[in-house]
Parts: C-alpha cells; sequence; structure tokens
C-alpha cells in the first residue's frame, strides 16, 4: 500500500557505545567481479544503512511534496496557524547513543523536564535532511560512555509526540542500530511496548551480527550480554504490533535491492460526452470523470554538468585538500541563449569553400539581435513563412472526452498505441456520476466492446485521438485510454514475400535457396517452442511450473543503476578504496534466459544450425594500405547474406576526386553469362545472371583499387577510395594461401614453388566446395571443373591421394544432402566427366609409385 508522502516522521536510534568501535573487515564486490577487503569499524558500517535509508526516502519525498504543496496552495488560504510548506514535507530525525566524543553532555527533551535517561543525545533535531545531514553522520565516533536503547526508544517516542502533537494521520517510524554488546534496563518495558502501539509506532531493530535464520547468520563465541540482549529484542517486539528485528549485513543487501516506490496519481477532471450535447441535449450524456495515470515513463536522474570555477582577483578564500594544495572548485553550468545575424550566410557557395575567417573577425561579421526583435516562423523551402504571433490560430476545441463511436476489441491493433495509459473514473464525490459511468463501462464490458475517443486537455488545445476500453475491477468500474496514431503517424513498411517467389513468366516457383523447405520449417518450430518461456519459471506449491517473466519484478537497470551509484558517491567519501558494487542480482535477473529454457533447446539449436547450414564467419584481417588507409572492418555480427546487390537502374560510381581507373575484366572463365531463356528457376527479383555478376563485385572494385594504387603510386596524399576490401584483392581468407578470385592461378604459383603443397591442395578443395555451394554459382561452374582437374592430377603426382578421395567424398556428401539445392546440380555436372574426375584407385596410383585404399571397382561406382 502506497503511503502518504509527506506524512512520515522517522527516527534512527544510533548506538555509538565503546563497543561500535571495534574494527571488522569487509568483503567488497568490485565492478570487474572480484572482491576486495575493507577495515572499518561497526559504527562506520552500520550507518551506511542510515545513509541510504535516508537518501531514499529523501530523493522520492521532495519533489512529490513540492508538487502536492504547489496544487494544495492553490485551494486552501495561508494562514500563519497553519503552514501548508511544513505540512508536505516528510521529516526525519537522527538520535544517538552517549555522549558524542565525551564532550557533549545528555541533551533530549525529557531529560530537560524530568531529569534521567543520561547518554541519549538528540544529534540532528527533525527536520528535511541535506547533504549537510549525511556530512554530519559521517562525523560520528564511538564515545567513552554506555547508553541504554530503552532510554532512546522512549525519549524518541515523546520527542516524536511533542513534534505532531494531533496529528494523528503522520506516520511514525523508528529504526534502532545497535550491536547488543552493553547491558539494558528490561524495568517496565511493557508499558514501552503499550504506548508504542497506542500511538502506532512502527520499529526496526538492526542489530550488528544478529543471528538471522533468514539470511542465515549465527555468531560463533557470542556473549551472553549480547544473546540476552537478542532474545529481549525479539521479545520485545513480538509484543508491538509493528516491528522487526533482522541482521546489519542483510539490511544492507536488502536496501540495495531495486524497489518501486507505488504512488498516487493526481486525479484531473474533465468531461466524458457521448452525443451532441449542445445541438441534440436530450439525445447526448455528459458525465463528470477525473483522470489519473496508469502507467508513467520512468527516467534515471539526469547528470548536471559543472566546471572548474576560474578565481577571480578579489577572491580571498582558497579552497586547499588535505596537504594544503589548492583545491578545484566546480560550479554548476548555466545555459545562455543568443541571437545574431551571420551575414557570411548570404554570400555565394562558391565562397563557402574558401578557407575560414579566424574567430575574431568572424564575429564581426555578426550582429547582435535581443529576443524581443525576433518574429517566429516557419521554413518554406528556401523561405519563410513568418507567424508574428508566435503561432497561427488554433483550432476551436473544447476541453472533454467526446466519444465518436464504438467497435469490437477484438480489432484492436495494440501495436498502434502510443504513449501512457490512463484510468478514467467516475467523480469520487458523485454518485449519480458513478452510476452513469458504470453503466456505460458494462454494457461496453458485456458486448466486448471498446470506444473512440477525441480528448481535448483544456479548451483551444490540439486533440488527441485514442481508445476507451471498459475495465471492471472488485469495486469500481472505469476507462482505461490510451493515445491512438493519427494518419500521419502511422509508418507502413512493405517487405517481399518470404515464402513465394515468382520467376520472370509470372510461374510461382516452389523450389529455391530462399525458400525454406518443411525440413527447415520443422527445425526452426522446435526451436521456438522449446525456447517457450511461459513454464520456465520456479515451481510452485502444487508443483506447477509458473511464467518467467513477471513485469512486476523487471526493473529498470538505468534507473537503479544510476540511483546506486549516486547513493555509494553520496556514503563513501573515497571512491578509490570502496568503489562502486556491481549491480543487485535482482536488476540483472531477466538479461540471460533460464538456463533451464538453453538446456531444453540444446538439441533444437543443433537441427536449426545443420537444417539452415549455419556456419561462423571468420573475422577478416584489416589490410593495411599503400596509400596509408585501413580497410574498414565488418560487424562480428554480419548475416551471412547480407550483401545487397546495386539496382540496375543505380550502378555504383566511382568518386570524382578519385584518379581515373580503367575496368578490367574478368577472365573467360569468371564471365558472367546471359540468363537463360525459359528457365523457370530464375525468380524475378533477382536472375542468375545479375548475381553472377554481384558475384564479381568485390573483383572488380578490388581491380579498381589496385589500379588506383597504381596509378596514384609516389603521391603523398590519396583520397579514401569509396570502397575499400576488408580482406585481400585475391579473396584469401585469413590463414589461406588460395583466394577466391583466382583459385587456379593461386595453385598454380604455390605448386611451382614447391614448398607448400599439402597445404595448396587443402585450400583449393576448401575454395572449391565453398563457390560450389554458394547459391547461384553457375556461372563459376566450368572454372570450378578446371580447377577439380588440376587438384585431381597434382594430387596423383605429390602424392595427396588420401586428400584428394577425402576431399570429393566431402564435396559429394555436401551436394546430394539436399537435392533441393543449386548445388545437386553442380554435382551432376562433375558425374558427366566420368571416371577421370572420381577417385584415385590403387591401379592409377601404382603406375606413379603412389598407393591408394580404393579398389577399381569402388572409384568407378562412386561416379554413378
Amino acid at each position: 500500500m502506497a503511503e502518504r508522502a509527506g506524512y512520515t516522521v522517522t527516527m534512527f536510534l544510533v548506538d555509538v557505545s565503546p563497543s561500535m568501535g571495534k574494527t571488522r573487515e569487509v568483503e567488497m564486490s568490485l565492478p570487474n567481479g572480484k572482491t576486495q577487503t575493507v577495515e572499518m569499524t561497526n559504527l562506520e558500517w552500520s550507518l551506511q544503512f542510515v545513509k541510504l535509508k535516508i537518501q531514499e526516502m529523501a530523493s522520492f519525498t521532495f519533489w512529490y511534496a513540492l508538487t502536492r504543496f504547489l496544487k494544495r496552495v492553490t485551494d486552501l488560504q495561508w494562514t500563519k496557524d497553519r503552514p501548508v510548506w511544513r505540512d508536505f514535507i516528510r521529516h526525519r530525525s537522527c538520535m544517538i547513543l552517549g555522549s558524542f566524543l565525551a564532550l557533549l553532555e545528555t541533551e533530549n527533551i525529557v531529560h530537560s523536564k524530568d531529569g534521567g535517561y543520561d547518554h541519549v543525545y538528540e544529534y540532528i533535531p527533525i527536520a528535511q535532511p541535506t547533504a549537510a545531514t549525511l556530512a554530519k553522520l559521517s562525523g560520528l565516533e564511538p564515545s567513552t560512555d554506555v547508553g541504554d536503547p530503552i532510554d532512546a526508544l522512549i525519549v524518541g517516542i515523546e520527542t516524536q509526540d511533542k513534534y505532531l502533537g494531533k496529528k494523528k494521520t503522520w506516520t511514525r517510524k523508528m529504526v534502532l542500530l545497535t550491536d547488543g554488546e552493553n547491558p539494558i534496563e528490561v524495568e517496565d518495558w511493557e508499558e514501552t511496548a503499550k504506548k508504542m502501539n497506542l500511538l502506532d509506532v512502527r520499529l526496526s531493530i538492526i542489530g550488528v551480527d544478529f543471528d538471522d535464520d533468514e539470511y542465515p547468520f549465527h555468531e560463533e563465541d557470542k556473549s551472553g550480554v549480547k544473546s540476552a540482549n537478542e532474545t529481549f529484542f525479539h521479545t520485545f517486539v513480538d509484543k508491538l504490533e509493528s516491528g522487526i528485528v533482522g541482521n546489519c549485513a542483510l539490511a544492507l543487501e536488502e536496501i540495495s535491492r531495486p524497489e518501486v516506490k507505488s504512488t498516487k496519481s493526481a486525479l484531473m477532471g474533465t468531461v466524458l460526452r457521448l452525443g451532441d450535447v449542445e445541438d441534440r441535449p436530450e439525445e447526448a450524456v455528459e458525465i463528470l470523470v477525473k483522470a489519473s495515470k496508469c502507467t508513467a515513463v520512468a527516467r534515471p536522474k539526469s547528470f548536471k554538468k559543472f566546471a572548474v570555477r576560474e578565481k577571480k582577483d578579489d577572491e580571498d578564500i582558497i579552497m586547499k585538500d588535505e596537504d594544503e594544495n589548492p583545491k578545484d572548485v566546480y560550479a554548476q553550468l548555466a545555459m545562455r541563449t543568443e541571437y545574431f545575424v551571420d551575414h557570411n550566410a548570404d554570400k555565394d557557395e562558391e565562397d563557402d569553400e574558401e578557407p575560414a575567417l579566424p574567430e575574431a573577425e568572424d564575429q564581426s561579421k555578426r550582429t547582435v539581435i535581443d529576443k524581443e526583435q525576433l518574429v517566429r516562423g516557419y521554413k518554406y523551402g528556401s523561405s519563410y513563412a513568418p507567424c508574428p504571433d508566435g503561432n497561427f490560430p488554433r483550432l476551436e476545441t473544447k476541453k472533454g472526452i467526446d466519444i465518436c463511436g464504438f467497435f469490437l476489441a477484438k480489432h484492436f491493433r495494440r501495436e498502434l498505441s502510443m504513449g501512457e495509459v490512463q484510468y478514467i473514473w467516475a467523480d469520487p464525490s458523485s454518485p449519480v456520476q458513478q452510476v452513469a459511468l458504470s453503466s456505460v463501462v458494462e454494457a461496453m464490458y458485456e458486448k466486448g466492446a471498446m470506444a473512440i475517443a477525441r480528448w481535448v486537455s483544456k479548451d483551444g488545445m490540439d486533440p488527441k485521438m485514442g481508445v476507451l476500453a471498459p475495465t471492471v475491477f472488485e469495486n469500481v468500474d472505469c476507462f482505461l485510454w490510451v493515445q491512438m496514431p493519427f494518419a500521419d503517424d502511422v509508418r507502413k513498411y512493405t517487405f517481399a514475400s518470404l515464402d513465394k517467389l515468382i520467376n520472370k513468366k509470372g510461374e510461382p516457383v516452389t523450389k529455391h535457396p530462399y525458400i525454406p523447405t518443411e525440413k527447415q520449417l520443422e527445425a526452426m518450430e522446435n526451436f521456438v517452442d522449446a525456447m517457450d518461456l511461459m513454464q520456465a519459471g520456479e515451481e510452485d506449491e502444487e508443483g506447477n511450473r509458473e511464467v518467467w517473466y513477471d513485469t512486476r519484478y523487471s526493473y529498470n537497470p538505468a534507473i537503479h543503476r544510476t540511483k546506486q551509484a549516486l547513493f555509494h558517491g553520496a556514503v563513501v567519501s573515497d571512491l578509490r578504496r570502496q568503489p562502486l558494487p556491481p549491480p543487485h542480482p535482482e536488476l540483472l535477473k531477466y538479461f540471460e534466459p533460464p538456463k533451464r529454457v538453453l538446456k531444453r533447446a540444446r538439441h533444437a539449436i543443433e537441427d536449426v544450425k545443420v537444417a539452415f547450414k549455419v556456419k561462423e564467419v571468420p573475422r577478416r584481417v584489416v589490410r593495411a594500405r599503400k596509400d596509408g588507409h585501413f580497410a574498414a572492418q565488418d560487424d562480428d555480427n554480419m548475416l551471412l547474406l547480407d550483401k545487397v546487390a546495386p539496382s540496375r537502374n543505380k550502378p555504383s560510381r566511382i568518386p570524382q576526386s578519385q584518379s581515373q581507373t580503367q575496368i578490367i575484366s574478368p577472365p573467360k572463365s569468371q564471365k558472367a553469362p546471359l540468363a537463360k531463356k525459359g528457365n523457370d528457376s530464375d525468380s524475378e527479383t533477382e536472375s542468375e545472371g545479375e548475381y553472377s555478376q554481384h558475384l564479381l563485385l568485390d573483383l572488380k572494385r578490388a581491380r579498381l583499387d589496385e589500379d588506383t594504387e597504381k596509378g596514384n603510386e609516389g603521391e603523398s596524399m590519396l583520397p579514401t577510395p569509396l570502397h575499400s576490401p576488408s580482406r585481400d584483392i585475391s579473396g584469401r581468407e585469413p590463414g589461406m594461401i588460395i583466394g577466391s578470385v583466382h583459385p587456379l592461378e593461386d595453385f598454380k604459383r604455390n605448386i611451382a614453388s614447391g614448398d607448400l603443397v599439402t597445404k595448396a591442395v587443402e585450400d583449393l578443395g576448401t575454395v572449391i566446395k565453398t563457390i560450389a555451394l554458394k547459391p547461384f554459382s553457375e556461372s563459376r561452374v566450368e572454372e570450378m571443373l578446371e580447377c577439380m582437374q588440376e587438384l585431381r592430377r597434382v594430387a596423383l603426382e605429390e602424392d595427396e591421394i588420401d586428400a584428394w578421395n577425402a576431399f570429393l567424398r566431402d564435396l559429394k556428401r555436401e551436394c546430394v544432402k539436399d537435392e533441393e539445392s543449386g548445388s545437386s546440380d553442380f554435382w551432376r555436372r562433375v558425374t558427366e566427366l566420368g571416371r577421370n574426375i572420381s577417385l584415385i584407385g590403387q591401379l592409377e596410383a601404382a603406375k606413379l609409385g603412389g598407393d591408394s585404399d580404393v579398389s577399381e571397382a569402388q572409384a568407378t561406382a562412386f561416379m554413378d
């Protein structure tokens, strides 16, 4: 339940007895996942909870209280006996046990009136906390005297009661921080508990190293005094209507947990109209309603910009650090706007290419204009349409929500909803309006209908179109309003069909590399089913799996991480010694899919990889050019089919800034043949001939870049080319000596050197398989067959028989595995060459002194 913002007094009772000065080692988590040990006292450790709690309440309360105050001032008259501002600010105080540094005497209202209650000092009176409050808390140190927590509770009760007086609706809270190592006077503690119940005081006792089964934690070698005090605290809390005892470590962990503040939205009055109220009032309905926010965009706290403040000559005070060195003082930057007329803007375009004027001379060409001399206007082409009054006349609109019509809820397009959702309630003070609105809501709810409505926030404002959805709660009926787009707001994008292709004859194509097969569809369907999150959560009491993702526990990382960093910086004095800890696990809960689902989908993922032939794309190495430029790196997550060919109507051009180059045609074996007539497998969007030309696009660009380098060799500066290849111009992948552009030439050159025969045979086989298995590779079939013949000859002569036989078996398996792809046509062309391209048998190998595990019969049957 949301608390009444601005109506809470929270008092912190902090034990600063000598035992709180005991040092401890605290494990601090670092952002990189490692931990470091920091030594601090129990008092410093427990005060972190106080500071974080104060910041959490102050950051939320102040702005909400300010909003409520501004609204309240318009409704109430200011009176001397009722200061409205004070009523709307949440207050809190801090009290300590024992004297402060043994120099402060006992000071509290009970001691001043009746005496007793020694060593209880009101350190910070009840007031709105500021940055000075946190700084003062950091100055607390363990005392030499011992105080009694029960005395502090009694003083706190009396202080709150005196301050609040007759304000019965205020919430009273107390937080006691202690280590429980000192004796406690427990006489008449029942009367104290009754008093707290009478005033409805909520008590939280945060104990240093207290036993906690929930955490879990149990301190070893605990003193008898502390054990007795812990038992007493639990007994005392059991007598309270609202109280809790917890461990300090658990409290520090829980306070960093993301928490959503539940607030009440202000009700804004308006009118709901159905029908023409002005012309046909007897046929119209007008209902007084209130609107409040159902959802609102939450944003992280914005950062301010600061700069080192310049020291003025007349300043005598200089800030210094601990080493007496001058300390930089930062001041927040303020934005300032100046208007001026730039006379250089009227010059011709030729003048714009001239070198820029010096800053002093450029400033002289500007004339500063006062804001009062400006006239608002709209840019219209190359000119402007002035609007002297600041804006054109608005439409004459009337405040309210007008229902324009109804439609079935099943036709509502949820993806078109815009902005935030609002509640539309009936006027809470008018039962007649509540019955009227409830009747409309119930009727629409039974019919399964929604309403199209126009909302005008106030007279003369631009209208908004939206829908009203009937909502029936347990005790109240209302509407939910969400804004919908106008026709101007809708963006429509059309895409080509993913499962239908049309050839040039206008006939549908049923088999194509870009049309998914039944096997692929089944694999993807199984993968989607395996990644279902509806039953991936924890088990309930009946053993059924719950939904894994719950919006109630999904927090905005930007908001809560920023708040954590802000609070940590205010609490910790040395960020190097105590850096910002990692985010709370609850904040990262939905960053990764559940392990249970990943394990369940493991086999489905493998099936998808096999069905779609998913392969890892190796990272391309950046090659330094002669002119000093570096080729751009491709994205690591680049799709396999992300290269889009240029449009036929818009061919790629070479910038005029580059030197003229000659386009060299590829070899005959690589030229793209014209599209064959009557080939039904050609799609309308991209024919074989066109795609084959696109396959040579990298080659042409590489030749252009190569010629550009040669033509400009010796020049000191070269322009950056339009397209810098992200790999070798020969098409060699990293670690390979055979490229995909001229594989046969690369192979012959490496064989002639005689050093890397085995590597050359292996790489050429890889290149052949890569090109042959690509879609639309018909233009390079003859070239690949020529490469295979040369590869077989070299393998036979250089005793690489096993490598050739392994390559040919793998090629056949990949080609015939999917009969619907174009690779099966390539294997059919291979078989047409007959025995001369088949496996190398024993007799053939023996003629050249080699050896083979393939018989002549097996080699002949392999090509069948």
